[in-house]
């Protein structure tokens, strides 16, 4: 079963180019493939900042990270969500 961490958007400004930049830059540090996946089913990898900004998310929209079973990925998808939500 894949780890997955469920996220309402409450960064300032939806994921613009600055949360973007720091999800693919920790998912970049993972050893594992991390997705994202929107409330209607869209799945994009988080190593593409286009594939993100694409998604043009904003303020309130829940999306799912979801990540390999490993050692990290329960700190890797806390790290990912702090950067959208981070006032939880």
């Amino acid at each position: 079963m894949m780890p997955v961490r469920q996220v309402r958007i409450t960064v300032p400004g939806g994921a613009h180019a600055r949360p973007v930049a720091e999800l693919v830059r920790l998912a970049a540090e993972h050893s594992d493939p991390v997705t994202l996946r929107t409330h209607d089913g869209t799945v994009v990898d988080l190593s593409s900042v286009l594939a993100v900004m694409d998604l043009a998310l904003e303020i309130g929209d829940e999306v799912s990270l979801e990540t390999a079973p490993s050692p990290e990925a329960d700190a890797v998808l806390a790290a990912l969500a702090q950067a959208l939500d981070p006032v939880s």
